[in-house]
């Protein structure tokens, strides 16, 4: 029996005694996911965006190399960089040029140029956006990272060596800096209650121990051993939804 044809389910044993349960779903061939607020958006690789209904992936019009979604609604970016938001069934479209977007802020929006570039989009110009009239005041940020999320306490961020970053950001983009953190990542994602997963450029999986609101930067990374290879990782409500290199696509609860 060819294992593609075979549910995969793995238990994954973590440090504090709990075990991820993953298992291979239908869905083909994503590139990238993100679930955010009880919400799951993902494109595949021909850029076509979806949003999960139930079990089904439902399409979404247009075509879009990443999407997000989160306190500050949906939004998404194509090949070309430019910046949609998903408003009233139809994507319109930004002011400003972005490869990756994440609207976990609560609620601004932050994103990484082509560059490397990071900017942040104030709460007040995120939720209330409807299209060219309104006001996209974006603020660049220092230092350079190609990937980049927030959750409810701060910022994560990766530059192209796959170091780590966290950013206290505020809802109006006034931050202070950048704080490395211990380890190597090449991407990753915060969830909505400030949980932080990310996946290494050998595809291997990681969480970070000890994130509460006083200490949001937490304690250590623990790795959730994985049966594949992962590019892409995401969480939410008790979920982690992993790519793996080869397009199978992993749900996990615990």
């Amino acid at each position: 029996m060819r294992a593609t044809a075979v549910i995969l389910l793995v238990v994954c044993l973590l440090d504090f005694g709990h075990a991820w349960n993953c298992k291979e779903i239908k869905f083909k061939n994503l590139r990238q996911i993100d679930a955010g607020i009880g919400q799951v958006v993902a494109t595949d690789t021909s850029q076509i965006p979806y949003y999960l209904v139930g079990d089904e992936l439902i399409r979404l019009p247009g075509a879009l190399s990443h999407i997000t979604v989160g306190p500050a609604g949906i939004w998404g970016v194509n090949e070309a960089y430019a910046i949609y938001k998903y408003v009233a069934g139809n994507w319109v479209q930004a002011a400003g040029l972005l490869k990756q977007v994440d609207a976990g802020g609560d609620p601004f929006i932050v994103g990484a140029t082509m560059n490397d570039g990071p900017f942040c989009l104030r709460s007040g110009a995120t939720v209330g956006y409807k299209g060219p009239d309104s006001p996209l005041p974006w603020t660049g940020l220092t230092g350079l990272v190609k990937y980049y999320s927030c959750g409810p306490f701060i910022c994560w961020a990766v530059s192209k060596d796959d170091d780590i970053f966290i950013m206290n950001l505020k809802p109006d983009c006034q931050n202070g800096g950048w704080t490395q953190i211990g380890g190597k990542l090449s991407m990753i994602e915060v969830a909505s209650d400030g949980s932080v997963f990310g996946a290494t450029s050998n595809g291997d999986v990681y969480t970070r121990d000890g994130i509460t609101a006083s200490k949001p930067e937490g304690t250590g990374w623990t790795q959730i051993p994985m049966y594949l290879k992962i590019k892409h990782v995401t969480y939410d409500l008790g979920r982690l939804w992993a790519i793996s290199t080869s397009g199978v696509t992993m749900l996990c609860t615990n």
